[in-house]
């Protein structure tokens, strides 16, 4: 791992998060713990090798560790250490600065599951729920979050638990209606996504992200 060699904590905090794919390999753990497997399927851009290494790196450091998937799973599992779930705070930060920020020319056009839902996070804008209590379950493909919206603040824990709403589709179609504003009857008749439970609720949580994408 590559040094700065520079005592400021910016500069040490680097020489730990700051080669490429460090963070999001964070961020794709930011929600509970995952196989290798699906860690490079949340990153697709990523090479095996490179996953390896950043694992390693990062295990090294003491942001994740490695242990056994709890039963009935079978296998290893990587987790953040309570010194990596200190980086949350950061990455929302940093998620807040780079919504402004056009795409890349050859970014991908569909976000990961974990990055949907960072995002949600990130783009959450608190004065558009006032008076808004309830959960919201997004339901992915093979994947499911619940929302919490309360006293104008968001908490997201992965889980197929119940909700007052649920909001099923894949990643694509909730990302068109969350931020490319996709009218949710049109993704409803078109079959893209399925509603159920309180519709007034879901309506109002939707319309509180705005990812201020200026392009």
């Amino acid at each position: 791992m590559r040094s700065y060699r520079d005592l400021c904590g910016i500069a040490r905090a680097l020489d730990v998060i700051g080669e490429r794919w460090a963070l999001l390999v964070v961020r794709e753990l930011l929600f509970g713990p995952k196989r290798f497997a699906d860690l490079h399927r949340g990153l697709p851009g990523m090479s095996q090798n490179v996953l390896t290494q950043r694992l390693r790196e990062l295990e090294e450091s003491g942001v994740l560790a490695r242990r056994r998937a709890l039963p009935p799973a079978t296998g290893l599992v990587y987790e953040l250490t309570e010194h990596g779930r200190d980086l949350e705070p950061v990455l929302l930060a940093l998620g807040r600065w780079g919504s402004p920020l056009p795409p890349g020319p050859d970014s991908a056009t569909e976000l990961s599951p974990d990055a949907l839902v960072t995002a949600l996070l990130t783009t959450f804008q608190p004065h558009l729920v006032t008076g808004v209590n309830g959960t919201v379950q997004v339901r992915l493909p093979g994947d499911a979050f619940v929302l919490t919206v309360h006293n104008e603040s968001l908490n997201v824990t992965r889980g197929d638990t119940a909700a007052d709403a649920v909001l099923a589709g894949g990643v694509r179609a909730i990302q068109d209606l969350v931020f490319d504003n996709r009218p949710l009857d049109d993704a409803i008749r078109s079959g893209d996504v399925h509603i159920d439970g309180d519709t007034a609720l879901l309506t109002r949580v939707l319309a509180a992200f705005n990812d201020h994408r200026t392009s």
